[in-house]
């Protein structure tokens, strides 16, 4: 079948979590049928291992055109101008489309649309997040799928009862509710919506009831995420995630404040390692005046500094979706302590595949334990990477998201 891959990036390179489901998807769709690929550049993630914009723009063309059959790159268009995103968040306060919707509108990926239609006649169109969804207009002849990344007006709302500052939680709460507006209007025009977990399906079947929805879980590339056999440090823990965005770190912000004083007071020769791009200024203080926190910034390949990690830890406590982050752990056979939200759409089992805490001092006694019982970390992990192996391979997943667009 001819697919049209429409992305709000550039798909590559596989490095955090909304970058690794649309890779590895991609990369696994094509294996069963043509794929044309048209995606938005977001510089800031192409940035990321690489010397230059141009430089990762080049490598990321050469890398997908392996499988993909036509590979084309989009500006976004507020990005263009001075001040583009800050001028469209305040513009968007006035427009009946939320800020998330606005900000992927542009003439350039009209024209490209309406180019490849003049050539290729597509039995599908893959629409890998809500945003892109008002350009599904331009085909009316084709089956259209829609991917959710997270729910996103659930996760705007959720943002918005957490926020502390008044502004900031009035301009959540008005685009979470006209996001949820638009995901009524638009999602029913899909064939097919496609969600992360069974409980994202849930969120947006309770917001637009009888629509269709499927369950195409994330993934891990378990050839890449597998333990590394390196020497483990002890008393040592771990987290890696892009901290630009929101979840990631409040998650390290709450630890860094709430968890590591009673933590460091109960174990002072215990390590923390925050791996990431983009540091919060809280973590970057901390890690100045305690040799013990230790922040990296991004690095190129995570797996070293998990695999020598005794303990992951997860304290996000909001957000959408799955956390590949959890995945990628699991995959490593890492014992994990996380905050229910970040397994939330994962089969993870308290004390037996991950160990649940919510409180500060239910961090400081999880770690704990685990720091003193080796077979207890050595249950978890065999038990985390046996259910990837079973549940979340993206081989398998990729198969099934490619069968789905020959039976809808």
């Amino acid at each position: 079948m001819r697919v049209l891959w429409l992305s709000h990036l550039v798909p590559y390179p596989p490095k955090g979590g909304v970058l690794q489901r649309s890779y590895y998807l991609l990369r696994e769709v094509a294996r069963y049928h043509e794929v044309y690929l048209l995606a938005f550049i977001q510089g800031a993630l192409l940035r990321r291992g690489f010397a230059s914009l141009d430089e990762g723009l080049e490598a990321s063309h050469t890398k997908l055109s392996e499988f993909c059959r036509h590979v084309r790159f989009v500006q976004i268009a507020c990005e263009q101008r001075w001040l583009g995103k800050e001028r469209l968040l305040v513009e968007s306060l006035f427009t009946v489309y939320p800020y998330g919707i606005n900000w992927l509108k542009s003439h350039e990926m009209r024209r490209q649309i309406e180019r490849l239609l003049e050539k290729v006649s597509f039995d599908v169109v893959h629409f890998d997040t809500i945003s892109l969804a008002p350009y599904a207009r331009f085909f009316s002849q084709c089956r259209k799928m829609l991917n959710h990344h997270n729910i996103e007006s659930d996760m705007m709302l959720r943002r918005a009862s957490l926020e502390s500052s008044p502004l900031k939680r009035f301009y959540f709460y008005q685009e979470g509710y006209k996001l949820r507006a638009f995901e009524r209007r638009a999602c029913p025009r899909f064939n097919v919506n496609i969600t992360c977990s069974k409980l994202d399906e849930e969120r947006l079947l309770r917001n637009i009831p009888d629509l269709n929805v499927a369950v195409i879980p994330n993934g891990v590339d378990l050839a890449y995420f597998h333990p590394m056999n390196l020497r483990k440090e002890e008393r040592s823990l771990i987290f890696a995630g892009g901290l630009s965005w929101y979840p990631n770190s409040d998650a390290m912000a709450f630890f860094a404040e709430q968890v590591w004083p009673l933590l460091r007071a109960a174990v002072p020769d215990v390590k923390m390692t925050v791996v990431g791009k983009d540091p919060p200024p809280c973590l970057i203080r901390l890690a100045a005046t305690d040799h013990n926190f230790r922040v990296t910034g991004f690095v190129d390949d995570v797996r070293p500094y998990m695999d020598k990690a005794a303990v992951y830890v997860c304290p996000v406590r909001d957000g959408g979706g799955t956390k590949l982050k959890i995945l990628d752990a699991l995959a490593m056979c890492k014992p994990i302590v996380a905050n229910p939200v970040a397994c939330e759409g994962i089969d993870v089992v308290d004390g037996e595949s991950v160990s649940f805490a919510t409180r500060p001092e239910d961090y400081v006694g999880k770690i704990l334990r685990l720091f003193n019982d080796e077979d207890l970390r050595h249950k978890l992990g065999q038990n985390g990477r046996k259910l990837i192996a079973e549940k979340y391979s993206f081989t398998n997943i990729g198969k099934e998201l490619a069968e789905m667009y020959s039976r809808q």
